[in-house]
């Protein structure tokens, strides 16, 4: 293995001995607060430093007693893919009041905690700051009551806040994605699936109220992720006669042959005036205008149940881990802070802005202000609902699938057809990638041929791994033919390779001197220039959804390590984020070399760990990772040593991985994206036309989109091929990679972990970037 870089901090540096961290649970509950709860403990216990559980919230606090416990490694095993929080969660009149918070210093100071972790809403870390500004206060009433030593003020005169936000309604300013809101969304969608086919049996209309008082994120993407026809929310009131506009939109989807229609109301939305608008009244206006068959569906604390989902699995490790960091680099004078989330990045910001710009959106809404309400959510809310202007310009651009299957194709195909034609291009669909490319596989399709295609899995395009390059001159003869003037390239490697031959083939048919795009879009997240690809967040719930149930298969028998073997190439991404989603002991990949030593140093460190109360063990291995050690190898290996002490089982998950229905996340990401890519062949197809007809030879017309760290990057594909190694198929660089030392830790290995990526303080009001939607990643 590499030796760790001189940026690297080693355990014996990242020093937490003598400090005691408590972490809590406030307000509702959110899928994931247990991940965080999890993640801080083990941080904590690895760093050196006592960790406590306070049960029941501040209400523990105020109550001490047994609600305050000392953690230990084995308390949070299993724990990752519960939902709720295993700690309890209530809200307390009695910390909201001077006296309430002074038995929760007392109570604190008796286990020498001054170190809080406060996963919550926007009252429970407001009411964490103002603890924390009260503390010295506070202590000092001790000393005079007679309840603590003198000396205490001085031993711990700080208090010191760090938080993370617990939320399925994803209403707090300063980070894009709260913990829970992910989850929240695979329950809407789970129902909204279900609900489609009943509806389009029946031809009914159905009516779906989701929750969301004050914030309407989980109406509108799942809107955008289920292709609902109307979306009301209460940021964005309607324009007045939005009724008889809806009405007209239902009946115009349904002569278009559609059977069914989907409304979806957050529990708060309002009209201009302030009237709400409940999902009754919406259902009543339906039917008494068009005479639809209407049902409502009120999903209610269904969104709170369940598992939590591999991103919120995956998001409160991160931001648990980090949060434990912010607490060792406080001092006396560093404000309270939030961890938050920035595209792919982890940053913290102030507490107390995020809270006042929370409070502002409120404000704004009580005072009908809704834009600026809206321009207060952030970035990412604006762009989901920034209305696309039509050009004048008609071109033909032609959208294909290149390379595997993956879920979420079909999201970025609808996308990218409503989208161009609504900027008033002709869209072709060309079948089978570019086998059928040359075939002449195109027809033109329509705004209802897309319809209902967002939630369907695979590519109902077809898509093939055809390389262009052989057949690029009836490839060319066809882009003649139908006159198309752009390219929109939606898939994985093949997609990337197939876009530089196209590139090469301009010097020889002019007919390829047109814009052309890439979206990445493969399970295995090996394409240079993004940090992340469509159906890529499927395929780890999938991973994640079988290591759970293949977990559960062992409860209450004898101790057992599982070998599952992953997909993903060369690509070690779907191995060591999903051995980390689902709690796994190792994950072994080829862009880190091991050898037979290292085999057998995890066979003991799991025997060690089987002799406590450990019960089960996972490894994972991704399918490229060595071709002498393979998963039946492995098995073996571990069955051999692990003799007397626990028994194994492998599985191949294959290509289940590819299959099913795309996650919340790779649906909007998909729309998102692709939506974004058409804007850009628009302004290409613009910049580019002369004389009659478009003619882009330049590099930067011939470009990859891809997430790097907060923003949304289009890239020239000829930069990219300094970063990519053609041998292995993989970027020479994956910033996944990083995550591997956080899963060594939180499964109880010594190991180095680079903390110069770690979460910088910044204000809320900088922390988004301006000229590209960061909302989108995790």
């Amino acid at each position: 293995m590499a030796q760790p870089d001189s940026k690297k901090i080693f355990f014996e540096n990242l020093s937490g001995a003598g400090k005691a961290i408590a972490v809590l649970t406030s307000g509702g509950d959110a899928q994931g607060m247990n991940g965080a709860v999890r993640a801080v403990v083990r941080m904590g216990l690895y760093v050196g430093a006592k960790v406590y559980f306070i049960h029941e919230g501040y209400q523990g606090m105020v109550d001490g007693g047994d609600n305050i416990k000392e953690a230990t490694w084995e308390s949070v095993s299993s724990m990752l893919q519960l939902g709720g929080t295993v700690i309890g969660s209530a809200r307390c009149k009695e910390f909201r009041t001077h006296e309430g918070r002074l038995k929760a210093a007392h109570n604190l100071v008796q286990h020498g905690i001054t170190n809080l972790c406060v996963i919550g809403g926007d009252g429970s870390l407001t009411g964490a700051n103002l603890f924390k500004e009260e503390w010295s206060g506070l202590l000092n009433e001790l000393v005079e009551q007679g309840l603590i030593e003198a000396d205490a003020v001085q031993k711990y005169s700080a208090l010191h806040i760090v938080g993370m936000v617990g939320s399925i309604d994803n209403d707090f300013c300063g980070t894009d994605m709260t913990i829970g809101t992910d989850s929240a969304l695979h329950r809407i969608i789970e129902v909204v699936d279900a609900i489609m086919t009943t509806a389009q049996s029946h031809q009914r209309t159905f009516v779906l109220e989701v929750m969301g008082r004050h914030c309407g994120y989980l109406a509108l993407v799942s809107g955008l992720a289920c292709g609902a026809d109307w979306v009301l929310i209460p940021e964005m009131p309607p324009e007045d006669g939005w009724e008889e506009k809806m009405c007209q939109k239902l009946s115009a989807t349904r002569s278009r042959g559609t059977r069914l229609n989907i409304i979806i109301v957050a529990e708060g939305a309002i009209d201009r005036h302030g009237k709400p608008i409940t999902s009754s009244f919406v259902k009543d206006l339906v039917v008494k205008c068009l005479g639809f068959d209407t049902r409502v569906t009120i999903l209610g604390h269904v969104q709170r149940g369940g598992t939590p989902s591999a991103f919120d699995r995956i998001l409160a490790s991160r931001m648990g881990v980090e949060a434990v960091l912010a607490l060792l680099e406080t001092t006396a004078n560093t404000p309270a802070c939030v961890v938050s989330l920035c595209g792919n990045t982890s940053v913290r910001v102030p507490l107390m802005e995020c809270v006042q710009m929370t409070q502002e959106v409120q404000k704004a809404m009580d005072q009908k202000r809704f834009e600026e309400a809206v321009k207060l959510r952030g970035r990412m809310y604006d762009n989901l609902l920034l209305c696309i202007l039509c050009l004048q310009s008609n071109f033909n651009v032609a959208v294909l699938n290149v390379g595997a299957p993956a879920a979420g194709m079909n999201a970025a195909v609808r996308s990218a057809v409503r989208v161009g034609i609504s900027e008033g291009h002709k869209m072709f669909a060309v079948s089978d990638g570019f086998e059928g490319f040359y075939k002449g596989q195109i027809k033109e399709v329509k705004w209802g041929d897309v319809g209902g295609w967002t939630g369907q899995g695979g590519s109902l395009l077809g898509t093939k791994r055809t390389l262009p390059a052989k057949h690029v001159e009836k490839i060319a003869e066809q882009m003649r033919k139908h006159n198309i003037n752009a390219l929109l390239i939606i898939g994985g490697f093949e997609a990337f390779l197939s876009l530089l031959e196209l590139l090469t083939a301009r010097g020889k048919y002019d007919e390829f001197c047109v814009p052309m795009v890439m979206v990445p879009a493969t399970v295995s997240n090996n394409v240079p220039g993004s940090d992340l690809s469509i159906g890529a967040d499927t395929a780890l719930n999938a991973i994640t959804t079988t290591c759970d149930r293949i977990k559960q298969s062992a409860s209450g028998t004898k101790r057992r390590v599982f070998i599952i073997e992953t997909m993903g190439g060369y690509c070690g991404y779907l191995a060591t984020v999903g051995g980390l989603a689902s709690g796994a002991d190792a994950a072994y990949i080829y862009e880190e070399p091991f050898d037979i030593k290292e085999l057998q140093a995890n066979v003991e460190h799991l025997t060690e760990k089987m002799k406590t109360s450990i019960q089960r063990g996972l490894v994972l291995r991704n399918e490229n990772c060595n071709e002498n050690y393979t998963t039946d190898f492995i098995y073996q290996l571990y069955s051999e040593e692990g003799r007397g002490v626990f028994d194994c089982r492998k599985n191949v998950l294959g290509h289940m991985q590819q299959g099913g229905a795309p996650s919340p996340f790779d649906r909007n990401f998909g729309t998102k994206i692709s939506a974004k890519a058409m804007q850009w062949v628009s302004k290409k197809l613009v910049e580019t036309f002369r004389q009659g007809r478009v003619f882009a030879n330049t590099e930067d017309s011939c470009c990859l989109l891809g997430m790097r760290r907060r923003t949304l990057v289009f890239q020239p594909v000829v930069q990219l091929k300094d970063e990519t190694d053609f041998v292995h198929r993989i970027p020479k660089e994956q910033w996944w990679l990083k995550l591997r030392p956080l899963m060594k830790i939180l499964a109880k290995y010594k190991t180095s972990y680079d903390v110069s990526d770690s979460g910088q303080l910044e204000h809320v009001v900088h922390n988004r970037p301006k000229d590209s939607d960061a909302s989108v990643a995790m």
